[in-house]
């Protein structure tokens, strides 16, 4: 359904594998918070996406992956629809995965001079978590960090010498899941843990939307 007006075209990517017994009815319910976003009465009536080059959300059920490329007009509120996707998502994942979720500002023109001086865009990026526990949402994390230092790093230095660097990343991840266990253990809320999900601003410039 289309929302006029919406300030945000909203891309949420990623693929999230999930587990053997989960069927196309548990998924649905799974995703139901960003199928009623969108204002559709099922997953398969959502399913396909703003843009037409684009392929929606996907269910491979030989494959058991739930792929998305999928954009949606939308506001800030989109934000909790995610909240409540990655809670149910975390219940039938096979393993930890990614989503990209970009919020394009739908009335921001870099190209037009005269607003050029004054306006700035609203974009944001969001990269969220999901997976069956705590760990393995953490590897994941882990791993995108040491892509990201490494592909840095790499400018500068061989990557034979970053092993260092790569053994201190590991080290700060095994601390934080070692803090996470003992305070599950004591009952306390863990720390550290900002609910699986982190945010960058649009910073140096506008991410073209993307197509996969």
């Amino acid at each position: 359904m289309a929302r006029y007006n919406a300030p945000f075209e909203i891309h949420v990517h990623g693929q999230v594998a999930l587990r053997t017994d989960v069927t196309f009815d548990n998924l649905q319910d799974a995703l139901k918070p960003l199928w009623k976003y969108a204002g559709a009465k099922s997953l398969v009536a959502a399913s396909g996406s703003f843009y037409e080059d684009e392929p929606g959300i996907k269910f491979d059920s030989q494959e058991h992956l739930l792929q998305m490329c999928w954009t949606v007009e939308g506001d800030d509120d989109f934000r909790q629809a995610l909240d409540e996707m990655c809670m149910n998502l975390n219940d039938v994942a096979q393993s930890g995965a990614a989503i990209e979720v970009t919020f394009y500002d739908t009335e921001f023109d870099e190209d037009d001079e005269e607003d050029a001086s004054d306006a700035e865009s609203r974009d944001d990026f969001v990269m969220l978590f999901v997976g069956p526990d705590p760990a393995s949402i953490m590897q994941v994390q882990r791993d995108l960090l040491v892509q990201d230092v490494v592909n840095l790093m790499e400018r500068h230095f061989d990557g034979a010498e970053l092993g260092g660097v790569v053994a201190a990343i590991d080290s700060l991840f095994s601390q934080r899941f070692d803090d996470l266990v003992n305070s599950l253990q004591l009952g306390k809320p863990p720390r550290g843990s900002g609910g699986g999900s982190s945010g960058m601003g649009h910073g140096g410039g506008r991410k073209p939307r993307h197509l996969h």
